[in-house]
Parts: structure tokens; sequence; C-alpha cells
């Protein structure tokens, strides 16, 4: 009751207090800023606003490493063979062939009267007593030992009736050696072209019409064909030539001596990938007619070279295009011109090709098979080599590779080459003219050996082969001891 009393005097005042209530006063001034409140929450995303301007390009980054090289694409079908070219001048009479066998003796005629006695002819090589010796087993001296030599080496014989020795030394020089004894278990060693520069690869050496040594390399410095013509027999000093110098020229060069006593060189035009021919004019070679003599495709590769039967160069080499064995037959001494044949063309074949002149007068060739890692043998059926007997003579393994033919003084191929499978030296000697067989030995087995083999019948008659082994970086010399090269081999 007494709260009621309270409450309705307090409304009482308040009555009063609003009956009695002025204006209103002037605002007064703004107070101080509340604290800011909690964030509301975000809002929805807006639309997306126009792209600017594109920025300036960075630095370009480091080349990445190279990828691996892509499998190699199948070979391109073989082109269509050329036009059978013009024939040549009649060239001059070749030497007289080998006697043939003897026939039936006739009946007997009359007797006539005596003739003038002949001069006596020169002692011919020993024949059966070369198997009727004591056995031995061959001979084999590592003939250079000087650093890393004996690369691309070349053999042959000088009028002094010893062994001249072309091949690459890696300081990088060419170098010779000059044998002291039939077997050259010793020689005289000589830097021939040493002159600054990468020189010396791809030597070829012969024996010229002067009796001096004659040789061929590539200079890989200028990438030049050179010149080396021995001063002496030794060729200690020589006179050097620059022969070709027109591009990247020189390399796989082979030479001989033509029918002409002049020097011709095969040898490969890199920069056109032709085969080249160069006849010298001199028997220094100082200067020669340079001629392209097959520019069909990329050919010229692993060229060798010989003198037929007729007195005319017979060239051999790889065809990359085609992947195949060809052959140039020369219609005149300088080459100029030739007939070119398609010998081989079954697979990958011909690489490192060798050519010889059999004792029947015909073209004996050794090259390896790419495509069955063999040996083979090509044995012309003409002169002029437009077809030939072909036998893969060695298929044991991957054989085959750097080889080099001869004829013996049996009248047989003997060839030199390399046993990839074993890393050896192998030789083949022919069981008849046209190599269609072979008995087949491995002569040097000691490391990695037989690489860059070369060649040659030495005076006695006997096969002499140089080559390059690898374990050892050295230069090696193989004297046979018989006529087919096998140690310890005699008739009984």
């Amino acid at each position: 009751m007494k709260s009621i009393r309270v409450l309705g005097l307090l409304m009482s005042l308040v009555l009063f207090i609003s009956a009695c209530e002025g204006p209103t006063g002037v605002v007064g001034p703004k107070g101080e800023q509340g604290a800011r409140g909690e964030q509301g929450s975000q809002g929805s995303i807006g639309p997306k606003g126009e792209q600017g301007a594109r920025g300036e390009q960075g630095v370009q980054g480091p080349i990445g490493p190279q990828g691996e090289q892509g499998a190699q694409g199948p070979i391109g079908p073989q082109g269509e063979q050329g036009a059978h070219g013009l024939q040549g001048d009649e060239g001059p009479a070749g030497p007289a062939g080998a006697s043939g066998a003897r026939g039936p003796e006739g009946d007997g005629g009359a007797p006539g009267s005596r003739g003038v006695t002949g001069p006596k002819g020169d002692t011919g090589a020993s024949g059966a007593a070369i198997l009727r010796a004591i056995p031995k087993i061959n001979t084999i001296t590592s003939l250079d030992t000087g650093g890393s030599v004996g690369w691309d080496t070349s053999v042959t014989i000088g009028v002094d009736g010893l062994a001249l020795i072309s091949y690459y030394d890696s300081k990088p020089d060419l170098k010779v050696a000059h044998c002291s004894d039939a077997a050259c278990t010793v020689a005289t060693i000589t830097s021939l072209d040493s002159g600054g520069g990468s020189v010396g690869w791809h030597t070829s050496v012969t024996t010229g019409a002067d009796g001096l040594g004659l040789i061929t390399y590539y200079d890989d410095t200028n990438d030049d064909l050179k010149v080396a013509h021995c001063s002496d027999a030794a060729c200690t000093s020589a006179t050097i030539t620059s022969l070709d110098t027109v591009g990247s020229v020189g390399r796989m060069s082979s030479v001989t001596t033509g029918a002409d006593g002049l020097g011709l060189v095969s040898y490969h035009d890199h920069t056109n990938d032709d085969l080249k021919i160069a006849h010298c004019s001199d028997a220094a070679c100082t200067s020669a007619t340079i001629t392209s003599l097959d520019t069909v495709g990329s050919v010229g590769w692993d060229t060798s070279v010989t003198a037929g039967a007729d007195g005319l160069g017979l060239i051999t080499y790889y065809d990359l295009t085609n992947s195949g064995l060809k052959v140039a037959h020369c219609s005149d001494p300088t080459c100029t011109s030739a007939t070119i044949t398609s010998l081989d063309i079954g697979g990958t074949v011909g690489w490192d090709t060798s050519v010889t002149i059999g004792a029947d007068g015909l073209g004996l060739i050794s090259y390896y098979d790419v495509t069955n890692t063999d040996l083979k043998v090509a044995h012309c059926s003409n002169v002029v080599c437009t077809s030939a007997t072909i036998t893969s003579l060695d298929t044991g393994g991957s054989v085959g590779k750097m080889s080099s033919v001869t004829v013996g003084a049996d009248g047989l191929g003997l060839i030199s080459y390399y046993d990839d499978t074993n890393d050896d030296l192998k030789v083949a000697h022919c069981s008849n003219v046209a190599c269609t067989s072979a008995t087949i030995t491995s002569l040097d087995t000691g490391g990695t050996v037989g690489r860059d083999t070369s060649v040659t019948i030495g005076v006695d008659g006997l096969g002499l082969i140089s080559y390059y082994d690898v374990t050892n970086f050295d230069l090696k010399i193989l004297h046979c001891e018989n006529s087919l090269c096998v140690p310890y081999f005699r008739r009984r």
C-alpha cells in the first residue's frame, strides 16, 4: 500500500516537471567516438576486373641437357643406277700376265738348231721348302712403344727388300718405321711430319718408280690431303706437299703406283661426299690432276686402290647412300673417268675395303659385312670388275673389320683383319684363286689387338702384318713363318 502511494507521488512529480519544462537548449558538443565494433561477415565477391597489360619478357633460362639420340630410321630405297658412261680411249698395253699351266706334251718334232743361251733370270721365291722348314711360331714384335702409336698403319716393301711402315702417332704426327731385317724385329723410326697441327691420319704407303716411298695421309687441322715423298730408302726425311686443299678432303686415302710410274691416290671428299682421285704429275707428287670420280650420293668412304693387269686403276669403296660396295675401273692412266659398278648391295656391306690383283690378273677384294658382321671376299669376273663371285669367308662372331689383302708367293690371297668379338688379330689364307674358302687363324690374342691391319709379302715370300695394339697403345708387326701364316705348320 505504501509502495502504491510512493508510485503515485512520483508520477505527479513527473507531470509537474513536464508542465514546467522550458524550450530545448543548444546541442552540446559531439562526444568522443566509441570503440570500433567487431568486423561484420565478408560480403560476396564482386565481378572480375579487366586483365592488366602484359609485363616484359623475362631473361631466357639456360639450355637444358641434350636428349638421347633417337633410333636410326629405316634405310631408304636404293636409287636408280645412272646411265653407262662413254667408253674411254684405249689404254696402254698392260704387263704380260702370269704364265698359264703347262699343256700336254705334243708329238716330238725334228730337232732344231741350238739357240743362243739367254741371260740368267732372277732367282724365284722358295716354294715347297717354305713348308718343309723347321716348324716355327710367327714372330710378333712391339715395334714402337713410345706413347699411343700405331693407328692407321700401312706397310709395303722397299727396293732394299725391307718393309716400310707408315702410321699415326697421337702426338699428333705422321711416323715411319723402316725395318732392319725381314722379320722386322727392329726398325729405324722417324717422325716424318710433325710441323704443327694434327697430321698423319688415314695413312697409305707404296713404293714409287724411283724406288722411294710415297705416303698419303690426312691433315686434320687443315682438312687437306697431304703427300710425303721419301728422300731415302729408310724415309728419314721427305718432301711434303698439301696436294688437295679444296674443302675437307683427304680422309681414307689409298695410294698405288700406276703403269705410267706415277702415283694414283683415291680418297674421300667430305665436303661434297664424293670419291676423288689424284694422279700425280711427278714422282714426288708435288702436284696432281684431281678428279671427282663418283659424285652420286654419299660415296668414296673406305677407299682402296691398286693397278690392274691392264695397267689401269681399280678402286673399291663404300657407298653410304645405298649401303653397298662399289668398284671404279679407270678408263685412262690419269683416271679422269671410270666405269662404276655397285658390286655388292645385299644389306649394309662394303666397309673397310681392300683390293689387290690375283695371280689370274683379276681383282680380289676383302671387306666387312655390317649386316651379318662377317668378313666377305669378292673375286672379280673380269678386269673391269663389273661382276664378281662373292663369299662370306669368316662368319664366326663379329669379324672382318679393318681388313687388308695381298697375294702370297703361292699365288693365293692372304687377308689380315680384326676379330671384334675376341679382340684378336686374324688371318685368312685363301684355298683357291677366287678365295671361296680359306684357312683361318687367330694370330695375336694378347689383349685388344689387330686393329688397323695392313699386310704385304716380304722378299722371303712370307707375310708381314702391321697393326695397332689397343691395350698397350703400340705399333706391332707380325712376320709369318710359312705361306699359310699358321704357327708351327709343316708339310709331312
